[in-house]
């Protein structure tokens, strides 16, 4: 289900401000983490920004390799999307298998493409993150690929209206709370 994104069009997957789950891999080593804190910079090229706190085995990942995976869950997901915020790489090695997180590596980055989400964007960190990432935990990303389920994201814009509620984005609001995407509203 999942459709190429034109890259100019990638920012738009994560301009409704959804939780997404940030992959890494760097030297036989693999994480995914939920991280609620992700947004679009740019559109050409397309830039995001994303938080990952400097304790966590994905920055370690991301800073070693310098790429990672964003990738987009959807209420379908959400057990496990919970289940990969609340559990730490460096604490647990077999995390993904503790938390039935199955994945494909990235063609362009080997970062893991997590099946089930709505988007899939493969990135490449950019050489000022340097400068912010160390005192604010803020990675600044260039998107290279980016893939949406044609279900609810077709024409460049999402379309949760027409799709099954379990195809919705989720939007961690605290306390390992979510709230889904609502109702389309077209004003006059």
């Amino acid at each position: 289900m999942m459709q190429s994104v034109p890259l100019d069009k990638a920012s738009r997957l994560l301009n409704h401000g959804p939780t997404v789950l940030v992959g890494s891999a760097h030297g036989g080593r693999v994480n995914v983490m939920a991280a609620a804190w992700a947004m679009p910079l740019d559109f050409t090229p397309p830039k995001i920004a994303v938080v990952i706190d400097k304790a966590t085995l994905t920055r370690e990942l991301v800073e070693a390799s310098g790429v990672l995976s964003v990738c987009v869950p959807c209420v379908a997901q959400a057990a496990l999307t919970r289940a990969v915020g609340n559990e730490s790489g460096k604490d647990h090695p077999d995390k993904l298998q503790r938390c039935g997180v199955s994945y494909e590596p990235g063609p362009l980055t080997g970062c893991p493409l997590v099946p089930g989400a709505i988007a899939w964007m493969e990135c490449r960190v950019l050489p000022a993150t340097v400068h912010v990432a160390g005192p604010h935990d803020l990675i600044l990303a260039e998107v290279v690929n980016a893939w949406a389920d044609e279900r609810v994201f077709s024409g460049g814009r999402w379309h949760f209206e027409a799709a099954s509620d379990d195809l919705r984005s989720l939007h961690h609001v605290a306390g390992g709370m979510f709230y889904t995407v609502g109702s389309a509203i077209m004003p006059e």
